[in-house]
């Protein structure tokens, strides 16, 4: 697996966001779906890493940052063809190792609350995170779990 920054370029990394964004919209209300298009995430603030086999595009991940000391998770998705290989994981280690780097003390996140997300909820609890409440520009959503890790 190879893990790089991407540009956002490519038509594989479009179909993957928008099936991400598809399946959020699928779960959750559309006022709790918190998911960024492309033109968001090609936001200076905001790096982002996808995952390859090969030519095949395993998955993807960003980092926002919300201020100096703090971070945020945005667009964790590993597609179909790849679950369980894997791929968050190796994708949020390099989130980790980034935010660490950059001197973050706080790495956040939201997510849905619902079945479906239960297996990211598991993966950020096997990483260390924990619950917490709204942060950033986020208010309390029945739909939404807010989860933290602090990196100091």
């Amino acid at each position: 697996m190879r893990i790089i920054v991407d540009d956002l370029k490519g038509p594989e990394i479009a179909a993957l966001l928008q099936a991400h964004l598809d399946a959020m919209h699928e779960h959750s209300p559309p006022e709790s779906v918190h998911a960024l298009d492309l033109d968001k995430l090609r936001q200076p603030d905001i790096t982002f890493w996808t995952a390859w086999d090969g030519a095949a595009l395993m998955g993807c991940g960003a980092l926002k940052q919300l201020d100096a000391r703090h971070g945020e998770i945005k667009s964790m998705r590993t597609d179909a063809r790849h679950l369980r290989k894997g791929v968050a994981a190796a994708i949020l280690e390099t989130i980790l190792t980034t935010a660490r780097h950059r001197g973050y003390e706080r790495l956040s996140l939201e997510t849905g609350s619902n079945a479906p997300f239960w297996p990211a909820h598991r993966l950020y609890q096997r990483y260390g995170f924990s619950d917490c409440g709204p942060f950033a520009d986020y208010e309390f959503d029945p739909f939404s779990r807010y989860m933290t890790i602090d990196l100091t």
